[in-house]
C-alpha cells in the first residue's frame, strides 16, 4: 500500500494528498481544483501545459476523475496514523493548524482567501513559486475563513452590497441583491480605507491640538506656580517691611518716653534735694527759736528776738516747680495715641484687603459661561485711517463691508494698501472679550500696531507673519506666522474672542446657544494687540463688532 507522502498520491501543485484526483494525458495526476485553477489563472504560455513535464496539449484536456487514485487516497485517509502521532499538533490552543498536514499538524502561517485553507511554511511554498497561486490573496492565519464563504451558495464573498451594507457572493447579486448598488469588496475597501485615512488625519490633528493644549496648560501651571511663589515672597517681604516700620516707630516712641522719664526724674531729684536742704534749715531755726524761747534772761531774750523774728521768709512748697506732678499718669496720653494709631492701621488694612482679596480670587480656573466672559467685554471701534480702499465702514465704525470697487479715502501711512484689511483704534492689554458677526470669507484677527501696511502677503497679511494671529472663518483654519491649524466642526456666524494679554492666551469661541471653544493659542505678547478684519471676498462680505450687553 502506498504510504502517505509518496509521489503517486500527492498533488505536485499543493503538495498534499490528492483531492478529487484527475490524470491528464501525459500521465501526471493532480487535484481537480488545483489543475483547473492553474490553467484558469495561468498566462497564455502555460495554458494547457502539464505543470511538471511541460507537455503541451492541442486543447485543454477534459478532466475526468481517476477512480483508482481516488480509492487509494480514500484508503490512505482511513488507515490508522503511526503510533505516537494521532491528532498530534505543534499548534497552541489559539493558533491555527495547517489544513494540509496529514500527520502532526504544523502551525499555519497564512490563510488563502481563494483556496479557503490555511498553510504552514512548507505547504505555503507553492503560493510563492507557482505562478497561478501567486495571484491568490494571502492573509495572516485565521480560523474564521468560513466567514468569507456565503452560507447560502457556498461561494467566496467577493462583492459588497452598499444597499444592504454587507458582503455577498456573485450568485447573491443575481438573486436577493439583484439591482442593488454593488461593488467589488476590494473597491469598497479602498474607498473606506481612504475615508479611514482622513479620519485618522483628523484624529491625529486633534491629538496634536490636545497635546499643544496640554503643553500650554503645563506651562501655565508652571507659570502660575512661579508667580504664586514670587507673590508669596513679595508679600512676606512687604509684611516684614511693615512689621519693621511699626517696630521702628514703636521703638522711637519708647526711646522718647524713656528720655522724657529720665529728664523728669532728674528734675524731681533736684527738687527733692532742695526740699531736704530747706527742711534742714527750718529744723535749725526751729531749734534756735526753742532755745530762745526757753531762756530765763529777759535782757538776752529781748536783744536776740529782733534778729530771730526778722529773718528772710522761708520758701513755700508752692514755689517748687512740678511739686504736684504725678509721674504715674503723665504718659497715659501716649498709650492712648498709640492705641489710636493701631486702630487706624487696622482700619487701613481692612480697607485695602477689600482690594487685595479679589486680586487673589481672580487667579482661578478658565472662564466657562458667556456671562463670565461678558465681564471683560470692551468697546472696540475700527480705525478709518487703516481701512483699505475696498472697504467701507458703518455703524459708528464697528462694521466693515467689502466693496466691488475702490472708494476715495484721504492719504494715510496707516492705511493698508495691498490687503483688504482694517485694524481697530484700540490696542488691548489685560483681559478683553469681544464678539464678531461675519459673512463671506473673513479673517478675524489681532495684530501689533507695527504690522506692515504694504508688501507681500507674508509681510502684511493677517496670520501670515509673526505680528498677527487670524481665524479664517470660511476655511475653518487658524493661522499664525503662515502655519495653519485645521479646526474641527463648523463655525457659527458669530465668533467670540477672548484675550488674556498678561497670561499670553488668545481664544476663539463658537457662539450659539452655548459657547464652544474652537481654538486657543499661547504666546508671549510683547505689544498691545489691535483687533482687525481681512475681508478676502467676495464683494458684499461683512464683519461686524457686536454690541455686548
Amino acid at each position: 500500500m502506498t504510504q502517505t507522502g509518496e509521489k503517486g498520491d500527492t498533488c505536485s501543485i499543493c503538495l498534499e494528498l490528492l483531492s478529487d484526483p484527475v490524470t491528464i494525458p501525459c500521465g501526471h495526476s493532480y487535484c481537480m481544483r488545483c489543475i483547473t485553477v492553474y490553467w484558469d489563472e495561468g498566462n497564455e504560455m502555460k495554458n494547457d501545459r502539464c505543470p511538471q513535464c511541460r507537455q503541451r496539449f492541442l486543447s485543454r484536456p477534459v478532466l475526468m476523475k481517476n477512480t483508482m487514485l481516488a480509492e487509494l487516497v480514500e484508503e490512505i485517509n482511513k488507515s490508522p496514523p503511526k503510533p505516537g502521532s494521532p491528532h498530534q499538533s505543534y499548534t497552541g490552543l489559539e493558533e491555527v493548524s495547517c489544513d494540509f498536514c496529514t500527520g502532526i499538524k504544523q502551525k499555519a502561517l497564512k490563510s488563502c482567501l481563494v483556496c479557503m485553507a490555511s498553510f504552514c511554511e512548507e505547504h505555503l511554498t507553492p503560493h510563492y513559486t507557482v505562478a497561478p497561486l501567486k495571484k491568490h490573496m494571502l492573509v495572516d492565519a485565521t480560523s474564521k475563513l468560513q466567514e468569507n464563504m456565503c452560507s447560502r451558495h457556498e461561494e467566496v464573498k467577493k462583492v459588497f452590497c452598499r444597499t444592504d451594507g454587507q458582503c455577498i457572493c456573485f450568485v447573491c447579486t443575481m438573486e436577493d441583491h439583484k439591482g442593488h448598488d454593488t461593488v467589488r469588496i476590494a473597491a469598497e475597501r479602498a474607498e473606506r480605507q481612504a475615508n479611514l485615512g482622513l479620519t485618522q488625519q483628523k484624529i491625529q490633528q486633534r491629538i496634536q491640538n490636545k497635546e499643544k493644549d496640554l503643553k500650554a496648560l503645563e506651562q501655565r501651571v508652571e507659570s502660575m506656580n512661579l508667580s504664586a511663589e514670587e507673590a508669596v515672597k513679595d508679600t512676606e517681604k512687604i509684611s516684614a517691611e511693615m512689621k519693621s516700620l511699626i517696630e521702628e516707630r514703636i521703638s522711637e516712641v519708647k526711646q522718647q518716653m524713656r528720655s522724657q522719664q529720665q529728664t523728669e526724674a532728674s528734675r524731681a531729684k533736684e527738687h527733692e534735694e532742695k526740699l531736704h536742704r530747706e527742711i534742714t534749715e527750718l529744723r535749725t531755726r526751729l531749734a534756735e527759736l526753742e532755745v530762745l524761747s526757753c531762756t530765763e534772761d529777759h535782757l538776752r531774750f529781748l536783744i536776740s528776738y529782733p534778729s530771730a523774728s526778722h529773718q528772710p521768709p522761708l520758701s513755700d512748697s508752692n514755689d517748687v516747680p512740678g511739686i504736684h506732678a504725678h509721674p504715674l499718669y503723665s504718659f497715659k496720653d501716649v498709650a492712648v495715641a498709640v492705641s489710636k494709631a493701631r486702630d487706624k492701621v487696622q482700619a487701613a488694612l481692612t480697607e485695602e484687603w477689600a482690594h487685595i482679596s479679589p486680586k487673589v480670587t481672580e487667579v482661578k480656573a478658565e472662564l466657562r459661561t458667556r456671562a463670565e466672559f461678558l465681564k471683560y467685554s470692551c468697546r472696540i471701534t475700527l480705525d478709518p485711517n487703516t481701512t483699505h480702499k475696498r472697504l467701507s465702514l458703518s455703524g459708528n465704525n464697528t462694521k466693515a463691508k467689502l466693496l466691488a470697487e475702490q472708494r476715495e479715502y484721504f492719504q494715510s501711512q496707516e492705511r493698508f494698501a495691498e490687503r483688504w484689511q482694517v485694524l481697530s483704534k484700540e490696542g488691548l492689554t489685560g483681559r478683553c472679550y469681544w464678539e464678531v458677526k461675519w459673512s463671506g470669507r473673513v479673517y478675524i484677527a489681532v495684530a501689533y500696531q507695527n504690522i506692515s501696511r504694504t508688501g507681500t502677503q507674508h509681510e502684511c497679511g493677517f496670520g501670515y507673519n509673526d505680528k498677527s494671529w487670524a481665524l479664517i472663518c470660511k476655511d475653518n483654519i487658524f493661522k499664525h506666522n503662515n502655519v495653519p491649524t485645521l479646526l474641527s466642526g463648523t463655525l457659527s456666524s458669530r465668533i467670540g474672542v477672548y484675550l488674556d494679554h498678561t497670561a499670553g492666551t488668545l481664544s476663539f469661541y463658537n457662539i450659539s446657544e452655548t459657547m464652544t471653544l474652537l481654538h486657543r493659542v499661547h504666546a508671549t505678547f510683547t505689544q498691545p494687540l489691535h483687533p482687525g478684519f481681512w475681508l478676502a471676498g467676495p464683494a458684499g462680505s461683512t464683519a461686524e463688532l457686536c454690541e455686548l450687553q
